[in-house]
């Protein structure tokens, strides 16, 4: 909204991200904590190690006055995630925002690797649609530029974010025509998955990216939805960071009595 881009049009917020240097975390919540901001008491120590030692952000903080909700990422995928995003290059492309001394935005094609990896690593699907018509919206937008679509695919395979950006090139044009240019489809084969599994993720994905209202579910949705779920999972931790992790929360949760 801030940098006057098409999809901040109608746009509401459920909470504000910010960015900002691994090494400037510690600081930066101990000034957010005087002004205000804090940790939800729900969350235990567990959580809070879960948080700080393996994921891309600190626990979500929230303003005691007003009660909106803050997330300071470090960098855009998990600690244990499989890509290799440098965080340092984002923050050295990040460009200055007009009108606004000492705040940049990420780069347009890391806006964009920002947006497709949120949309189809981290298995959230209830604003899917609307987070596709994003992705639709900055890639028309961008591609104003000559260079964007090269730069774009030459970004993903430097930061291994093929795969979420093949999904993104491929769902984007399916569903509202994104006039990604041939040359950067054929660019990304070797990020795509193979038959049976490029089969199975249509099937999965065409019913998590649509409108989330009762009349437009297709048959075995929510199958759909728990099956990208604990993919996502998947794609965040390892197998020996992750089976302890799915048992502990199993147990948390679990009804006391």
């Amino acid at each position: 909204m801030m940098a006057n881009l098409p999809a901040a049009l109608g746009r509401t917020f459920t909470d504000v991200d910010i960015m900002v240097a691994k090494s400037d975390v510690e600081k930066v919540e101990i000034t957010l904590h005087r002004k205000g901001w804090v940790t939800s008491n729900k969350l235990d120590a567990y959580d809070q190690q879960y948080y700080r030692r393996w994921m891309h952000e600190i626990p979500p903080l929230t303003n005691v006055i007003r009660g909106t909700t803050l997330d300071v990422h470090h960098t855009i995928v998990p600690e244990t995630a499989r890509s290799d995003v440098n965080a340092r290059k984002l923050m050295e492309a990040a460009l200055p925002l007009e009108g606004h001394a000492g705040l940049w935005v990420l780069a347009p094609r890391d806006m964009v690797l920002h947006s497709a990896v949120h949309l189809f690593n981290e298995g959230e699907f209830a604003h899917g649609l609307r987070d596709l018509s994003d992705l639709d919206l900055l890639m028309r937008h961008f591609s104003s530029d000559p260079n964007f679509w090269q730069g774009l695919v030459e970004r993903a395979f430097e930061f291994g974010l093929e795969r979420p950006l093949y999904y993104a090139f491929r769902f984007t044009s399916r569903i509202f025509g994104t006039p990604v240019p041939e040359r950067e489809n054929q660019a990304l084969a070797a990020g795509s998955p193979g038959p049976v599994t490029g089969r199975v993720m249509d099937f999965l994905f065409f019913r998590a990216l649509r409108p989330d209202h009762p009349t437009c579910r297709l048959p075995l949705t929510g199958l759909a939805l728990w099956l990208l779920y604990v993919r996502a999972h998947h794609l965040r931790m390892p197998p020996h960071l992750l089976v302890p992790h799915l048992i502990r929360k199993a147990i948390s949760r679990r009804p006391e009595g």
